[in-house]
């Protein structure tokens, strides 16, 4: 008994002096970080006051204080920043799809404001500003130095008010100005048309309203088809798309998957990491998919782009997409304010991350860019182009029915349909040719 008692105790007191020679180090360190921060916040308070009782001019408190935490939350990345209460109200607007401004989406590269996509429709679309343009002056006063939030709040202002814009292009010599009459921007998450037998689906944001605006509208245009069997396949544009609520995100790809993985995210802490699953059922119900992008198709569009590529749903055509791969959650905070505080990265199903290095599409198509309007001959323009069937006594052709050739008037109209979208938008009419081209090889009766 007492040779037990003696073990127990010898084990004791050595696992008493293990745990303090390993704890003892590491409690020492805590120590001295807690020490080198509470000094840091008494450095701050100290310049605080100093500010406050000496600055030339008198300073608002409270503005003090936002700046502060403002730098401290941008010196971390991009995205992440200081919601003041009338930001907050405003962010909160326009998930819903309607606020005031020029319809841009912005970020920052090397202290200017970098556009990431215009939106569609908007005051910044119509006076042609792209995706990838860097503002470096509003009114006339430079951007450079100013955070993000600040260069925006430069650019708010009443609606119906103008602003002139200093833009940096690529490709131009010169920097120009752009004017602009600012407006209430009206968000339609989701637009459609159809072309020929391909229904095109034009997706330029991720808000609330953006998954139900699909499922109605993709509805409509089968109808307007006569149903599935007559749908040759879909295109979902995602071209200029800045992208929005993670949410949105999920249910949009989810529509179009059966079963997989859509996208998950991982923090600091391995925990804290989320999957989404796609659940039973698709919209399209198997008919084929081309997705458009560009280097304005960010965030929750790459989420869309890259769950469908890596699920072999749809052909990704286009550019390579903007690279946002970071999760930001909004928190509120004490005073009506919140924190847009970057807390994971997302990945695609097949482990991919996209940050800075953005969706790479299956096959690469530059948009040309926008022809100058010239002057052409007229007389070479409007020169009759004649054909077999204009020759004085040429043969009829007496194969084909009038039926069959109906027909064939209808199929060289689809096709001069497509050469004149060729003109309009080069990558669309592109997307719409490959899923011609699938169906063309698809089986046969």
């Amino acid at each position: 008994m007492k040779k037990f008692v003696m073990a127990a105790l010898g084990g004791t007191v050595a696992g008493a002096l293990l745990t303090t020679q390993v704890a003892g180090p590491l409690l020492a360190q805590d120590n001295a970080r807690n020490t080198s921060v509470y000094e840091q916040l008494d450095l701050f308070g100290d310049i605080f006051e100093r500010i406050r009782a000496q600055y030339v001019e008198q300073v608002d408190e409270g503005e003090l204080i936002e700046a502060a935490i403002n730098g401290m939350l941008t010196s971390l990345d991009p995205h992440s920043s200081y919601l003041a209460p009338k930001d907050f109200g405003d962010m909160q607007v326009q998930t819903r799809g309607e606020f005031g401004g020029l319809g841009i989406e912005v970020t920052q590269e090397d202290g200017f404001v970098k556009v990431v996509s215009p939106i569609d429709e908007t005051p910044a679309a119509e006076a042609g500003i792209e995706a990838g343009d860097f503002i470096t002056h509003v009114d006339g006063e430079s951007v450079l130095g100013l955070t993000l939030d600040d260069a925006v709040t430069m650019m708010r202002g009443p609606v119906g008010s103008e602003i002139v814009i200093t833009v940096v292009r690529e490709g131009f010599d010169e920097p120009f100005d752009v004017t602009i009459t600012r407006d209430t921007i009206k968000l339609t998450a989701v637009r459609s048309r159809v072309v020929g037998d391909t229904v095109v689906m034009r997706i330029t944001t991720f808000n609330d309203q953006t998954f139900p605006n699909l499922e109605e509208k993709l509805a409509e245009e089968v109808a307007e088809l006569g149903g599935m069997e007559a749908v040759s396949g879909f295109v979902i544009d995602l071209r200029n798309n800045p992208g929005g609520l993670l949410t949105q995100a999920i249910k949009v790809s989810d529509a179009f998957l059966d079963k997989g993985e859509i996208v998950s995210t991982r923090g600091r802490d391995p925990q804290d990491g989320e999957r989404f699953n796609a659940t039973p059922g698709d919209l399209a119900e198997g008919k084929p998919i081309v997705v458009l992008i560009n280097g304005g198709s960010a965030s929750a569009s790459e989420i869309v782009a890259g769950a469908l590529q890596d699920h072999r749903r749809a052909i990704v055509v286009g550019t390579k997409s903007f690279g946002k791969g970071s999760v930001q959650s909004v928190v509120p905070l004490r005073g009506d304010g919140a924190m847009r505080l970057t807390t994971a990265r997302y990945y695609t199903p097949s482990g991919r991350s996209i940050q800075s290095l953005g969706v790479s599409p299956d096959i690469v198509v530059a948009q040309p860019p926008r022809r100058l309007e010239v002057e052409e001959d007229e007389e070479a323009n409007n020169r009759p182009r004649r054909s077999e069937a204009d020759l004085r006594g040429a043969l009829d052709n007496d194969s084909i029915s009038e039926a069959e050739r109906e027909q064939l008037l209808k199929e060289r109209q689809k096709a001069e349909d497509a050469a004149e979208l060729r003109e309009e938008d080069y990558q669309l009419a592109y997307a719409i040719d490959i899923l011609k081209g699938l169906n063309a090889l698809g089986p046969t009766d």
